[in-house]
């Protein structure tokens, strides 16, 4: 698969329920995806070298922020509020761990990458500061604590993403075809000279 390696671009994806072909909310900002093994170093007992491997024991995922500007999407909203305590109890509970897949788009506005962040509940809620001296969109954020992270290619649309290049596309002349250039003189002909 040669020259199938176009990076794709941070400022074009969606982020929807696992599963799902709606998007839950526009967001504008993903804080990144983290993950880290603690390892112990073991020495196994028929090692005459004396060298110590490290040995994978625990896996640790850092938090995943999300920010988007305030809209009236109470779903999502209701989601993140059910972790909270209500009124008169704790937390609810109720539908807290979901999977959510967060994907890289294409020019063609098709799916390239996706992570699905495994048992996500959100742990945190930001509203950004309001100020009537500047014009700013106001911004909220969520923070959520996750389990595990998959990540998925979509390999058809990487292919055609790679044969379209990046826009605007220009075609390059086929072997054996020689470049056509009409707005030079060919040789053999005086360049004509405007009086």
């Amino acid at each position: 698969m040669e020259g199938l390696f176009s990076p794709a671009v941070s400022y074009r994806f969606e982020v929807r329920p696992a599963g799902s072909g709606a998007s839950v909310a526009a967001f504008t900002r993903m804080s990144g995806i983290k993950m880290s093994v603690e390892t112990i170093q073991v020495r196994s007992g028929n090692d005459i070298r004396g060298v110590k491997e490290f040995v994978p024991v625990f896996t640790q995922y850092a938090p995943v922020t999300l920010s988007r500007g305030v809209v009236g999407d109470n779903d999502f909203m209701d989601w993140i509020l059910s972790a909270s305590a209500g009124d008169f109890t704790g937390p609810t509970g109720a539908g807290l761990r979901r999977d959510l897949d967060v994907i890289a788009m294409g020019v063609q506005k098709r799916p390239l990458v996706t992570w699905t962040l495994k048992g996500a509940i959100p742990i945190g809620y930001e509203l950004s500061p309001m100020d009537a001296s500047r014009s700013e969109v106001l911004m909220e954020s969520v923070t959520f604590a996750i389990v595990g992270v998959t990540r998925t290619t979509n390999t058809q649309t990487v292919v055609e993403e790679a044969r379209l290049g990046d826009p605007p596309y220009i075609e390059e002349p086929q072997l054996g075809e020689p470049p056509v250039n009409n707005e030079e003189p060919q040789l053999g002909e005086p360049p004509v000279r405007e009086e």
